[in-house]
């Protein structure tokens, strides 16, 4: 018997690069808030799937009467998000047994396709971290700042071929990610794959999508809005 599939949503940001007064993940994409497409991808995907969303306290009640106007009944846990990303991750832990697999992904990445989803939620079943991860194109430099210039590093340079970034859902047997999670608090901890490295656990990789980007600013709300507007996502 596999283990119970649980997805942290998180959406306990401001979204004030987004430069809107609406929290990006409440933003509407193709009629539904972001958060709810979202959390759709996976409770299609995996039906047995319990979901936990972290949220901004204030806006918890705006998601609570969203739901209920919009007829959206699916079960959720709602947790409060905490003063950093690592800390409201932290708070949802709380609610995750031991002995389940655990998907944390970012609330405002809508565009991340079903079979995704399940193919890594199937590795995990027999690898105790799992990080999607798509290759870098683009030519990367070294650069510094001189006042307000940007400048070269003299000698510096980085092979793209060793460059990946790296998106979400990334998931985890939660006995490792909890344990990980007991580490105290570092600004290295920029997701989730750098707490579990740091508490010394080996992490598996999967190629992600393209198109499982993370909308945080207008242009990639356009973005979004371009995708979906191609017939393999209507």
């Amino acid at each position: 018997m596999g283990r119970k599939k649980y997805v942290i949503v998180m959406a306990a940001g401001s979204g004030t690069r987004m430069g809107s007064e609406l929290p990006k993940q409440f933003i509407e994409l193709d009629g539904k808030a972001i958060l709810q497409k979202t959390i759709e991808a996976f409770t299609q995907a995996c039906p047995d799937v319990s979901v936990v969303t972290v949220l901004p306290e204030a806006h918890m009640a705006y998601w609570r009467q969203y739901c209920l106007e919009r007829n959206f009944t699916c079960p959720q846990v709602l947790v409060k998000g905490g003063i950093t990303r690592f800390h409201s991750v932290r708070n949802a832990l709380e609610r995750i047994p031991e002995g389940a697999v655990v998907a944390v992904h970012d609330g405002v990445r809508p565009l991340i396709s079903q079979n995704l989803i399940r193919s890594i939620f199937e590795k995990a079943e027999t690898v105790p971290a799992v990080i999607p991860v798509i290759p870098c194109v683009d030519t990367m430099k070294v650069l510094e700042t001189c006042g307000d210039e940007l400048v070269t590093v003299p000698g510096a340079s980085v092979d793209r071929s060793m460059l990946f970034g790296a998106q979400t859902p990334q998931v985890f047997h939660s006995e490792v990610i909890k344990e990980a999670y007991s580490l105290a608090y570092d600004t290295s901890f920029t997701d989730d794959a750098s707490v579990v490295d740091k508490y010394g656990k080996n992490l598996s990789y999967v190629i992600g999508e393209r198109f499982n980007i993370k909308i945080t600013t207008q242009d990639d709300l356009l973005l979004a809005r371009a995708i979906l507007s191609l017939s393999s996502f209507s």
